[in-house]
């Protein structure tokens, strides 16, 4: 298994795994990523969005896992974490480690905070994000595009070791 960056040939793929994953959690809902306008062409908004990126997860040549960095809303200094996602049948195998590391390595280098949004259901992936030192804000930040989602973290990278 390595990860990646995402080339235009894997569009398809992250989005059946974003598509899947959402269903799979019952979050298939509006204002999730399951609508997201870009979902279908997610290279191509990576490579408008930078700095930025957006990293696949491969097992046998097959997708199954994926994370993004892109600057958050108008702000320089602030990125936002999008997108991490791996199959239900990988996931609890440390693979999201994988992805946690080489997102927050490449937001080390450009932003000074990195900003998620989730939700209270995703109980795993909130303990993730904590884990790695990502602080709950009790509300979204100005410019916020998820409004299905419950839970707003903020993690200052000036004080990461990675």
């Amino acid at each position: 298994m390595h990860v990646r960056p995402m080339t235009k040939e894997d569009n398809q793929a992250v989005m059946t795994l974003v598509k899947r994953s959402l269903e799979h959690l019952d979050l298939a809902l509006p204002g999730t990523a399951y609508f997201d306008p870009h979902l279908d062409h997610l290279y191509d908004y990576y490579q408008t969005h930078t700095p930025g990126n957006y990293w696949v997860l491969e097992h046998e040549h097959t997708i199954i896992g994926g994370v993004g960095i892109a600057p958050f809303s108008a702000s320089e200094s602030i990125c936002e974490l999008q997108k991490l996602y791996l199959y239900p049948e990988f996931q609890k195998s440390g693979l999201s480690h994988q992805l946690m590391l080489t997102a927050l390595s490449f937001a080390k280098k450009h932003y000074r905070s990195c900003y998620l949004e989730t939700h209270t259901d995703l109980k795993s992936a909130c303990a993730l994000y904590e884990k790695y030192g990502f602080e709950s804000l009790g509300h979204p930040l100005n410019g916020s595009e998820h409004s299905a989602m419950n839970v707003w973290y903020l993690k200052n990278l000036s004080d990461t070791d990675l």
